[in-house]
């Protein structure tokens, strides 16, 4: 038998945690001294502890755990439930992480306003391109809508391509267009460069298209797109200085697409007329 002092050390838990797991009939001691108050914890609790810790850990609630216990919850279930709860810290971790380089990326916006590298955008005639692509409609044009979609897009269509034994024969172009049905959802357009006909490419949900030719306000982006937004209204603010007009959403162009995200190098192509 353990005092509640060494079964709190054995557990890694404070001994105030146990008087409230047995105040609330969660982990009563093994034995209570009648004469002075004293609890005392058999070995074989340590199981119910590990178990009460564990499921915390989940994100129940004190009540929450109790009923699991009473279903008696198995060690290979409780292995299941942790792989879930990781996981789904591991994606709320990456949200975070996506929320804070999008404030950042804000943050660097109002640092540049006033300032607009005019050397930095060029006005280009585009030509005509064939790219091989896959489509998904999200709810908007903000990061938190596209960045979820597009990235699975690109890396279901490689693979898709290369199992069609067709090679990418130029850089990879997003495109975005208005949904049909309006409200502000945005077709997302993640395609490749490719000589393959037009048309359907076999049953792998891929598109062979030809994009028309336009004239376009560039700008190059370097770093991850989850940054992009300074360089976008750089190049919004060159375009309404100096008598152009957007006409649609920017291409985005991949010129070099490193492991590292921060090291991509991406050109915007803005639709533009003289105003």
């Amino acid at each position: 038998m353990f005092t509640i002092g060494d079964f709190a050390r054995y557990g890694r838990v404070s001994a105030r945690m146990l008087r409230h797991y047995d105040a609330i009939g969660l982990l009563h001691p093994d034995r209570t001294d009648p004469d002075t108050g004293y609890r005392f914890y058999g070995a074989a609790q340590l199981a119910r502890l590990n178990r009460i810790i564990a499921l915390k850990d989940l994100g129940f609630t004190l009540q929450q755990v109790r009923a699991v216990l009473d279903e008696q919850v198995g060690a290979e279930e409780l292995h299941g439930m942790l792989r879930l709860r990781r996981a789904e810290l591991e994606e709320a971790m990456a949200a975070a992480a996506a929320r804070l380089t999008r404030g950042e990326a804000r943050l660097r916006s109002i640092e540049s306003e006033g300032h607009m590298p005019a050397d930095e955008v060029a006005v280009k005639s585009i030509a005509a391109v064939r790219v091989a692509e896959l489509t998904r409609t999200t709810a908007g044009f903000e990061p938190v809508h596209i960045t979820p979609v597009i990235g699975p897009l690109y890396d279901r269509l490689f693979p898709l391509l290369g199992a069609a034994g067709v090679a990418p024969s130029g850089p990879g172009i997003a495109c975005y267009e208005d949904a049909p049905e309006g409200g502000g959802a945005v077709v997302v357009h993640a395609g490749v460069t490719v000589s393959a006909p037009v048309g359907p490419l076999g049953d792998t949900g891929i598109t062979v298209v030809e994009l028309p030719p336009f004239e376009a306000a560039t700008m190059v982006h370097r770093g991850s797109m989850d940054g992009v937004l300074p360089t976008a209204q750089t190049l919004a603010r060159w375009i309404d200085a100096n008598g152009y007009r957007s006409t649609g959403y920017a291409r985005e162009v991949s010129l070099e697409c490193p492991d590292d995200r921060d090291k991509w190098v991406t050109e915007l192509q803005e639709p533009v007329t003289r105003a």
